[in-house]
C-alpha cells in the first residue's frame, strides 16, 4: 500500500507543477491581451487625421502609379509631360488610354 500512496503523492506534484505553469502563461496571455485593448493602433503611433482634399488627392494620386507603373519607359515620360501640362486627371485618362491599347 505504501508503494501506491508514493505514486499518487508524486501524480499530485507533478499536477500542481503543471497548473502552475499553465497559470503562469494565462497571467502573460492576459497581460497582452490587457495591452493590446489599451492600445489597439499597435505600433503606438497615431494616424494623422486626413481632411476629404487629401485623401481625395491620395486616392488619386494613387490611380496615376497604378496606371503608370504598367507602362513602358517611353509612355512613361509621354504621360508625366502630360501631368505637367495639364494636370493629374487629364495624364490618368492619357495612362488609361495607353495601357488599354
Amino acid at each position: 500500500m505504501k508503494r501506491r500512496a508514493g505514486s499518487v503523492v508524486r501524480e499530485i506534484r507533478k499536477l500542481r507543477t503543471a497548473l502552475k505553469v499553465a497559470h503562469r502563461s494565462l497571467a502573460l496571455i492576459s497581460r497582452h491581451v490587457v495591452a493590446a485593448r489599451a492600445n489597439p493602433g499597435g505600433n503606438g503611433r497615431s494616424r494623422p487625421r486626413l481632411s476629404a482634399k487629401a485623401r481625395a488627392s491620395l486616392k488619386l494620386h494613387g490611380k496615376y502609379i497604378g496606371y503608370l507603373r504598367h507602362l513602358k519607359p517611353r509612355q512613361k515620360a509621354q504621360v508625366r509631360k502630360i501631368r505637367e501640362a495639364k494636370g493629374v486627371r487629364s495624364a490618368i485618362a492619357e495612362a488609361m488610354r495607353l495601357a488599354h491599347r
